[in-house]
C-alpha cells in the first residue's frame, strides 16, 4: 500500500517536474523572441504545475508521516530530514520495490536540479536584458542618469513613464 501510493506520487511529481523543465524552455524561447502573448500562456501554464506540484507535495508529506510513525514504532532516529525520511521508508520494504523508488525518486531530484538550473539562466538571462536596457537609456538619456531619491530619503528608480520616443522616420 505505501509502496504503490509513493511510486504514484513521486511519478506524478516526476512528470511534472519534467513539463516543467520544458516550459521554462519555451518560456526562455518567448522572452528572447519577444513574444508576450506566448510568454503569458507558458507562465499561466508553469503557474498551473506549480499548484499541482503543491498538492502533490502534501500528499507526499502525509505519507511521509505515517512513515514516521512506523519508524517511531520501531525506534528508528527520530530528527530526519525529507531524504532521510525517504530512505528509512524504503528501507522497509522488500528489495525490488526498494530500487525502483530509490530510482525514481533520484531522477526527481535529478529533473528538480534541472528545473532549478533552467530558473537560474532564465534570471540571468532576463537580469542581462534588463541590465543593457539600463545601460541603453543611461548613455541614450544622460539626464535621467543621476540618482533620483524620494522625500523620505530612499533612491528610487528613474520614472521613464513621460518619456516619448519618436517612432516615425
Amino acid at each position: 500500500m505505501i509502496y504503490e501510493k509513493c511510486r504514484n506520487i513521486l511519478l506524478k511529481e516526476f512528470e511534472l517536474i519534467q513539463n516543467a523543465v520544458i516550459v521554462q524552455d519555451k518560456i526562455r524561447t518567448a522572452i528572447s523572441d519577444k513574444e508576450w502573448a506566448v510568454f503569458e500562456t507558458h507562465l499561466g501554464t508553469l503557474n498551473s504545475i506549480e499548484s499541482n506540484l503543491e498538492s502533490l507535495e502534501k500528499e507526499r508529506e502525509k505519507l511521509f508521516g505515517v512513515c514516521e510513525t512506523l519508524n517511531h514504532e520501531k525506534s528508528f532516529s527520530q530528527n530526519l530530514d525529507e531524504k532521510g525520511v525517504f530512505y528509512t521508508l524504503v528501507a522497509l520494504l522488500p528489495d525490488n520495490e526498494r530500487n525502483d523508488l530509490t530510482t525514481i525518486y533520484q531522477s526527481l531530484k535529478f529533473e528538480a536540479l534541472k528545473l532549478r538550473i533552467a530558473n537560474e539562466a532564465l534570471l540571468t538571462h532576463v537580469g542581462e536584458i534588463k541590465s543593457t536596457l539600463n545601460d541603453f537609456f543611461a548613455m541614450a538619456f544622460p539626464q535621467r542618469c543621476s540618482k533620483i531619491y524620494n522625500k523620505e530619503g530612499i533612491q528610487s528608480a528613474n520614472d521613464m513613464s513621460s518619456m516619448v520616443l519618436n517612432r516615425s522616420f
